[in-house]
């Protein structure tokens, strides 16, 4: 009988329960649950698997550059981030609000870390998050442009509840480039969140685009509303010998 449930699970494709029919039984047993009680937890059982499972493949559509994870942040560097503050942004408070989150600070001091661990954690909520270096955005749209599908990779991209652009301002931006980058934030603007990282301060972010127009349009939609978070100290990067840390 238990063979035949086994069996009738995997071809339903049931494999939080398949995986912990044996468990439960034993459970069931030593603690003498009613059959409407074994079948509650069976059921839990298997709602949990599927939500891992969906975590799991959102975090890989994330493509996150690195497995970056709270765990991993090292709170004994001072870095003018409070255990208040990281424990306040790990609920997930800034979504709910429908702020973006803004992460600045100097090279290496955990701004790319800090919002990859964000977005790992959204993925586990089971809330769409895309990671990307600015960059390489950029120039993934112009080969779209080029191929002819600019207005549907627009769309595509800015799909995800979340979106988190890295390295934000390391460098000017092109008319063409400023246009895209517009779009976007139009496709999400009150309806989605981003997350930015960047090491230059908002204020100046206008000077990064040609057109003041698109400029302000364009640092508009990122700031309002939107959360701040400064990083500050020395960089990560630095090795024993003290060699010029490595722009992310």
């Amino acid at each position: 009988m238990m063979e035949s449930a086994k069996n009738l699970a995997v071809k339903m494709r049931l494999n939080g329960i398949y995986h912990s029919m044996d468990r439960r039984i034993d459970e069931a047993i030593s603690k003498n649950l009613s059959h409407g009680e074994f079948l509650s937890l069976l059921l839990e059982d298997e709602s949990i698997a599927r939500k891992n499972l969906h975590a799991k493949s959102l975090t890989r559509k994330a493509r996150f550059r690195s497995q970056c994870d709270l765990e991993n942040w090292d709170q004994n560097r001072p870095r003018g981030l409070t255990k208040a503050k990281l424990k306040e942004l790990a609920t997930g408070s800034f979504i709910q609000r429908k702020e973006s989150l803004i992460i600045v600070g100097p090279t290496g001091v955990g701004k790319t870390h800090l919002a990859i661990a964000l977005g790992r954690i959204l993925c586990q909520s089971e809330i769409t998050v895309s990671f990307w270096s600015i960059n390489l955005l950029l120039e993934q749209i112009h080969a779209e442009k080029v191929a002819g599908k600019y207005l549907a990779a627009i769309k595509r991209i800015s799909k995800p509840d979340v979106m988190i652009l890295d390295d934000f301002g390391l460098r000017n931006y092109t008319h063409d480039e400023a246009i895209a980058l517009l779009e976007i934030l139009e496709e999400r603007y009150t309806k989605r969140i981003i997350i930015i990282t960047s090491q230059i301060e908002p204020e100046g972010w206008k000077s990064l685009f040609e057109d003041s127009v698109i400029s302000d349009s364009i640092v508009d939609r990122i700031l309002g509303p939107s959360d701040k978070v400064t990083l500050k100290g020395e960089s990560f990067r630095k090795n024993k010998n003290n060699l010029t840390p490595i722009t992310i």
